[in-house]
């Protein structure tokens, strides 16, 4: 009976993976609440011990050392306690072997219930312990189901869940696929360990490149930062610390096969691997690569990056959707504003027009001189020269300088001709003709004809003569 009572312990421990002392210590709690409810009193503190060689089970209960016992579950009197501690004294408490013959059918039902719940919880602590050391790492699985906002992937003894935010969006999932995952996040909850993983998480390609290139992972390449958008495109920056070691190299591999195998695990994810510099404006312009970079203007209060390009490298350097400058700046940590090279020299051109008028308001302008009038002006500086009034030619006098008049605007009100110098003069109507030249009365236009009056036939007739 005892040998099968073991056996029944070590295939339970096998089965629930656990360790053959985990399962004897729940099966013993278990044993403490079933001889509790026939056999002891409620408040009464005792024990069980399972032997792991024999499997024998013995219960110790704590009783009072007293002189005449009234209830023998919780005192013993005093000639009893000595012939078990030859110093016990009236008062003190003591552990007496009080194992019960049998259990009621209450007991049995309690015990089972009572080892089931310990097996889980201790299933359930050693899941924790298990995967809370793994936090950080890729741990391998396979799909067992698919729901509306998450997914289940079963890692051998847990779920693990993978979230509608943690998954890529170009992956289709399917059940029974065998994923990579990283392990985001172990909780301890009231139904257990929850293990929630990602597919999307940068430190995620960290991991691949850990093992897929044995530089990183020995220290050689050092991969200083990550800059992804999950099923689209990353940027890795990497450095080597060690002379002779090409570390872009090293994460390609050999005909691109190191990084194909990450590039095949990211389900076709486009990977650009640039070279780290302790100099920001290099290792900007690393980072805005396959384009070219022409000058970096950085300022360091505000962690920007002013990024001028060729014309022709303008939509290479943005990327489609602003995709390649957006993750330069996620790998550099600072804000870039790219120009093409004729918008930054637009810019300078406007700039440099709108101070040149500030500097040249205090220019004065140039004085005209006649012709001959600098070198009377010479002469006539000189006290020693004597000057012969009579043979000396008459001087040239000096015009005055020249000033030339500011050209003041005129506005359109100043050139018209104002209304009252107009010529009193009636507009004349348009007439309208008809079809033989001659005005035509149903054009609505009343046709006068002038009478010549004798006063003046007279005026011309003498204006003829």
């Amino acid at each position: 009976m005892k040998s099968d009572f073991m056996l029944a312990l070590t295939q339970l421990s096998a089965e629930k993976n656990l360790p053959r002392e985990v399962v004897i210590r729940a099966v013993e709690t278990a044993l403490v609440s079933a001889y509790k409810k026939d056999n002891f009193a409620a408040n009464q503190n005792i024990s069980v011990k399972i032997n792991p060689g024999t499997g024998g089970v013995q219960v110790w209960a704590e009783k009072a050392v007293v002189e005449m016992p009234s209830d023998p579950r919780r005192e013993i009197s005093l000639a009893e306690a000595r012939q078990i501690k030859p110093d016990t004294q009236i008062g003190d408490t003591l552990e007496v072997e009080a194992t019960p013959h049998n259990a009621g059918r209450i007991a049995a039902q309690t015990a089972k219930q009572v080892i089931l719940q310990r097996l889980h919880e201790a299933e359930h602590s050693a899941i924790f312990e298990e995967y809370a050391d793994k936090e950080g790492n890729i741990i391998t699985g396979m799909v067992r189901r698919i729901e509306p906002r998450q997914i289940f992937i079963d890692l051998g003894r847990t779920e693990a869940i993978l979230p509608t935010v943690e998954q890529m969006h170009n992956e289709r999932y399917r059940v029974g696929q065998r994923l990579r995952v990283y392990l985001l996040e172990v909780a301890q909850t009231n139904r257990g360990p929850r293990v929630v993983v990602s597919r999307s998480h940068p430190n995620l390609l960290r991991c691949l490149f850990e093992l897929e290139v044995p530089e990183i992972l020995n220290g050689t390449v050092e991969l200083i930062s990550i800059a992804r958008e999950a099923g689209y495109r990353s940027k890795v920056a990497v450095t080597a610390r060690q002379d002779g070691i090409d570390p872009v190299g090293c994460c390609v591999g050999l005909r691109g096969i190191r990084i194909q195998n990450i590039v095949n695990e990211l389900n076709g994810e486009k990977i650009d691997v640039v070279m780290w510099s302790p100099d920001t404006p290099t290792f900007i312009t690393n980072a805005l690569s396959p384009a070219q970079v022409s000058n970096v203007k950085l300022n360091n209060e505000e962690e920007t990056a002013t990024i001028v390009v060729p014309d022709s490298q303008l939509s290479l350097a943005i990327g489609k959707e602003g995709q390649n400058v957006r993750l330069a700046a996620k790998l550099t940590g600072r804000r870039i504003d790219i120009k093409s090279v004729s918008e930054a020299e637009a810019e300078e051109t406007a700039t440099v027009s709108e101070e040149i008028p500030a500097e040249t308001t205090a220019i004065k302008e140039p004085t005209l001189v006649s012709a001959g009038a600098e070198e009377a002006a010479e002469e006539a500086t000189e006290p020693s020269a004597i000057v012969d009034t009579e043979s000396a030619p008459s001087p040239i006098p000096i015009e005055p300088q020249a000033v030339v008049p500011k050209v003041q605007i005129r506005f359109a009100e100043d050139v018209m001709i104002p209304k009252s110098l107009k010529p009193d003069a009636k507009l004349k109507k348009v007439k309208k003709k008809g079809p033989h030249g001659k005005g035509n009365a149903e054009d609505g236009i009343k046709i006068k004809k002038l009478r010549r009056t004798p006063e003046t036939q007279d005026v011309d007739e003498e204006e003829e003569y």
